[in-house]
C-alpha cells in the first residue's frame, strides 16, 4: 500500500472529521457531454463532428448578456475553429461546470462553518462545494472568472490531439504542426476537423494543455467607431428572424397552458373562488389550487387566464404591505435602529468629531421586470418531471421542483432555456415548484405563464434603503481650498436582502421563513459599494437591519445601485459647498488608483466637460465595482438639457476598464443596456403598493424608458491589462447619480430620492 500526504491527512481523521476530509479530497469528473451520430467527444467542453462542426457546451444561462457566444469564442480563438462552424448546447448539470468564484463570494449564504480559516481554505471549501453540489449559478458577473480558463484548456488539449492524429498520419512532430481556421496543417499536407475528429478523440490529452501565449484579446475602439464585430453573435441570427426558443417556445403532444393567481402579499391563503363563472370558457383541462394560489389550464393561455378573472379567486391575509408603511419602517430606525459596523478604515467613527455636511438620501424598492415573465412547461410521468424552464441556479431549481412533489433530485430531467430577460429575477424558483405541481395534477403536459400582475407580486424587488451619510471636512489652509474629507460616516438602513435571498436559494426556505430567520442579522453584501473608490483617512459604515413585510432579492445592481447613487451625490454636494470643481475634487482623493483616474479623464474629454457649473446640465460620477485591485471601474458624464417637455437628459458619455476586452461589441452592448436600465431606475416611477398589490399591475408601473428617450450614448474602454471583468451592472449603477448631478447642475434642484422624479420636481 502506499502511503500519501492525502492519504495520511484523511487516514488521521476520525468520527465526523473523516467525513470532512472525505469531503475535502480532490476529485474529477468524467464529461458529461453525450456525442450525436458523427460527433466526437473532447472533454467536458467542446465536441467536435465529422462535417467539422465545433459545439460548445455552455454552463451559463444565456439572458441577452451573450455568454453563448463569449465562452465559445474563447474556445474557437484557442482551438483554431472556423467561427462560421462553432454550434452551442447547454451543459448538462455537473461538478464540471462548478463556479467556484460564485461560491467563494457567496459563502457565507450557503454556510460560512468552514471559512475564514486561511484563503487557501476558503478556497478549497468553496470548489468542494460547488463541484458537489453542482453550483452552475449565473451570477455576479462570475462566468469569465469561473470558465475563461477550463474552456481555454478543454480548447488547447483539443487542439494537440487533433495535431497528434495529423502528425501521425504525416510522419512529422505534432508542435509543428498549425491550426487554424478549422484545418490542421504542416508544409503541403492538409486536413480539417471534421478528418481528424474520430482518430483524435482516443487521444489522452496532454497535462498540462498548450495553451496559446496570448489570450483572447479584443482592442478598444474609438467612442464614434463602430466596427464589425470578429466574432458576431450566435444567437442574433435566430433572434431577429424570430426562430430562437424560449421556454414559451416548447411545444409537447397534448400539451395544455396554464394561468396562475398569487396572493397579494407573502403569506396569503386562498379562500374561494367561483368555478361556475368559467363554466361557459372552451377548452378549460382543469383546475389546480395551493394554499397560496389558484391555476387554471385550458388548451391556450388566453382561455385559461379569461376563466381565472372569471373565477375571481379571493385570498386572506393579516398583514398588508403599503409602500407608505416601508418607508415608515425606514424612517424609524435610519437614525433609532441598532447599527452594525460592516466596514472600517482610519480612525473609523471616532474620527468624526464634527458633522460639517449631512445628507439623507433614500432608494425605493426596483423591480426586475425582465421582457419575458416567468415561464416554465412540465411533464410528469412515470415518477419522472420533465422540466424545460431559464434559470441561473439550474440545479438549486430541480432539487425545489423535485421536493415540491416528492421524487428524488435525480428524477428531474432539467432542460435549461434561455431567458427574455432576467436582472437575477430567474434566481427565484417559485414557478419551477409551481410547474411541477400542476403537471403531476393534471397527469399531462403543462405550460404555466405568469401575468405582468402575477410576476410583480411574486418578484422580490432590490431592497429600499435610506441612508445617512456625514462628513468632517478640512479647515481651509492659508492660501489654500476647503472641502477635503477628514472623515466620513454612511448609515445604511435596510433589509439583510443577501442573507435573505441566501436563504431561499440554498436552505429552500419560503420567502416569510427567510425572513425570519435572517431578521436583525447585519449583511455586508446588502451594502456593497459602501466602500467608496477615494483614498480617505477615515471611514465607517453601518448597516442597520430592516425587515419591510416585502420579500426582497437582487435585481441588476443590487446593492451598489442605492450605495453609489448616494455616494456619488454627496461627494458632488460637498465639492458644492467647498466651492470645489466636481471633476478635479474627485481626482483628489483617487490616490493610487491610476485605473479609475483614467477613467474619470475620459469621460470627462468625451463630454466636453465644462466644470458643472450652474445650468451647464453636466453631472459626473464615478465607481469602483468591487475591492479588489481587478475590479472594473467606469466613469460618466450626463448632459440635460432645458426643452419645452422639461428637463431631458440628451447625452451620456462614458469611460470604462473592465479589464483585457474578450468581445468588443457585445462588451458595449452590456454598458449600453445597463445604461438604458439606470435611466429607467433614475427616471421611472416608483411601483407603489396598496395592501400588497400595485397600483399599477402592468407595465405602465415602472414608466420604462422608450427608445425616443435614450439618449445620445458615446461608450469608450480603457486599455488595461487587468484580467476581463463582466460589464453587465457598470452602466446600470452610474446612471442614476450622473443623472441626479446633471439635473442639480441644469435646474439647481438637488434629488434625493430614486426614482428621482418619484416626488415631482
Amino acid at each position: 500500500m502506499q502511503l500519501t500526504r492525502r492519504g495520511m491527512l484523511a487516514g488521521a481523521a476520525a468520527g465526523g472529521g473523516l467525513v470532512v476530509a472525505w469531503w475535502l479530497m480532490p476529485r474529477t469528473y468524467r464529461s458529461p457531454l453525450v456525442a450525436a451520430r458523427g460527433e466526437h467527444v473532447f472533454g467536458a467542453w467542446l465536441k467536435i463532428a465529422s462535417d467539422g462542426v465545433v459545439t460548445v457546451a455552455v454552463p451559463q444561462l444565456e439572458m441577452g448578456q451573450g455568454i453563448t457566444t463569449i465562452l465559445p469564442q474563447i474556445v474557437a480563438y484557442e482551438l483554431g475553429a472556423d467561427w462560421r462552424q462553432v454550434a452551442v448546447e447547454p451543459a448538462p448539470l455537473s461538478g464540471a461546470y462548478a463556479n467556484i468564484p460564485l461560491a467563494k463570494q457567496w459563502a457565507a449564504l450557503w454556510d460560512s462553518t468552514f471559512t475564514g480559516i486561511s484563503p487557501a481554505t476558503d478556497d478549497l471549501v468553496a470548489k468542494r462545494f460547488a463541484q458537489s453540489l453542482r453550483f452552475n449559478a449565473t451570477a455576479a458577473g462570475t462566468s469569465l472568472a469561473a470558465y475563461e480558463m477550463p474552456c481555454r484548456e478543454a480548447a488547447a488539449a483539443a487542439r494537440a490531439m487533433l495535431a497528434q492524429e495529423a502528425a501521425s498520419r504525416w510522419g512529422v512532430a505534432w508542435e509543428e504542426c498549425e491550426v487554424e481556421n478549422g484545418i490542421v496543417t504542416h508544409a503541403a499536407n492538409r486536413a480539417t476537423f471534421g478528418e481528424l475528429a474520430e482518430a483524435a478523440a482516443e487521444y489522452t490529452p496532454p497535462d498540462p494543455p498548450p495553451l496559446r501565449p496570448e489570450p483572447p484579446r479584443e482592442k478598444p475602439l474609438p467612442a464614434d467607431v463602430d466596427a464589425a464585430p470578429a466574432y458576431p453573435r450566435i444567437d442574433l441570427p435566430s433572434k431577429v428572424d424570430g426562430s430562437y426558443r424560449f421556454a414559451g417556445d416548447v411545444r409537447l403532444p397534448g400539451m395544455v397552458f396554464a394561468s396562475i393567481r398569487h396572493g397579494p402579499v407573502e403569506g396569503a391563503q386562498l379562500a374561494g373562488y367561483d368555478t361556475k363563472a368559467a363554466a361557459g370558457i372552451r377548452g378549460l383541462a382543469g383546475i389546480v389550487e395551493s394554499k397560496r394560489w389558484l391555476a387554471v389550464a385550458a388548451d391556450t393561455w388566453w382561455s385559461a387566464e379569461t376563466a381565472l378573472s372569471k373565477m375571481k379567486p379571493r385570498f386572506t391575509t393579516a398583514a398588508p404591505v403599503n409602500s407608505a408603511d416601508i418607508a415608515a419602517r425606514l424612517e424609524a430606525v435610519l437614525t433609532a435602529g441598532e447599527a452594525h459596523v460592516i466596514a472600517e478604515s482610519g480612525g473609523g467613527g471616532d474620527a468624526l468629531r464634527r458633522v460639517d455636511i449631512g445628507r439623507r438620501y433614500e432608494v425605493e424598492a426596483t423591480y426586475a421586470a425582465p421582457n419575458e415573465t416567468a415561464t416554465a412547461t412540465a411533464r410528469f410521468a412515470d415518477g419522472r418531471l420533465d422540466l424545460w424552464i431559464a434559470t441561473q441556479a439550474p440545479e438549486h431549481t430541480r432539487i425545489a421542483a423535485a421536493r415540491a412533489i416528492g421524487i428524488s433530485p435525480e428524477d428531474v430531467a432539467l432542460y435549461a432555456m434561455p431567458a427574455g430577460g432576467s436582472f437575477d429575477a430567474r434566481l427565484e424558483h417559485d414557478h419551477a415548484i409551481e410547474i411541477a405541481l400542476i403537471a403531476r395534477e393534471l397527469d399531462r403536459p403543462v405550460q404555466l405563464t405568469w401575468s405582468r400582475r402575477d410576476e410583480l407580486l411574486r418578484a422580490r424587488p432590490r431592497a429600499p434603503a435610506w441612508m445617512l451619510l456625514g462628513a468632517q471636512l478640512a479647515k481651509p489652509a492659508p492660501g489654500g481650498t476647503a472641502g477635503a474629507i477628514e472623515a466620513l460616516r454612511i448609515r445604511i438602513a435596510t433589509p439583510p436582502a443577501a442573507r435573505e435571498f441566501g436563504k431561499r436559494l440554498f436552505a429552500n426556505l419560503t420567502p416569510a421563513a427567510a425572513i425570519r430567520e435572517t431578521a436583525g442579522e447585519p449583511d455586508p453584501l446588502a451594502c456593497e459599494g459602501a466602500v467608496p473608490p477615494y483614498q480617505l483617512p477615515a471611514l465607517m459604515v453601518e448597516h442597520v437591519p430592516v425587515e419591510i413585510g416585502l420579500p426582497v432579492g437582487r435585481v441588476r445592481g443590487n446593492a451598489y445601485g442605492p450605495t453609489i447613487f448616494a455616494i456619488e451625490s454627496f461627494i458632488d454636494e460637498i465639492a458644492a459647498k467647498a466651492k470645489r470643481e466636481p471633476f478635479s475634487f474627485r481626482m483628489s482623493m483617487l490616490g493610487g488608483d491610476v485605473r479609475l483616474a483614467a477613467c474619470l479623464q475620459r469621460a470627462a474629454q468625451l463630454a466636453g466637460w465644462d466644470g458643472g457649473v450652474d445650468q451647464s446640465g453636466q453631472g459626473l460620477a464615478c465607481a469602483r465595482l468591487g475591492d479588489g485591485p481587478d475590479a472594473p471601474r467606469i466613469a460618466c458624464v450626463a448632459t440635460a438639457r432645458q426643452g419645452e417637455g422639461g428637463v431631458r437628459v440628451v447625452r451620456l458619455s462614458v469611460a470604462a476598464d473592465i479589464g483585457r476586452i474578450v468581445n468588443h461589441d457585445i462588451a458595449r452592448q452590456q454598458i449600453e443596456g445597463g445604461l438604458v436600465f439606470g435611466i429607467g431606475i433614475a427616471l421611472g416611477n416608483t411601483v407603489q403598493l396598496r395592501n400588497g398589490i400595485p397600483e399599477l399591475p402592468d407595465d405602465t408601473a415602472f414608466g420604462l424608458p422608450a427608445v425616443g428617450d435614450c439618449p445620445e450614448m458615446r461608450i469608450e474602454f480603457i486599455a488595461s491589462e487587468a484580467p476581463p471583468a463582466d460589464p453587465g451592472e457598470l452602466g446600470a449603477v452610474i446612471a442614476p447619480p450622473a443623472i441626479a448631478n446633471a439635473l442639480y447642475s441644469a435646474t439647481g434642484l438637488r434629488l434625493r430620492r430614486l426614482p428621482l422624479l418619484s416626488d415631482g420636481i
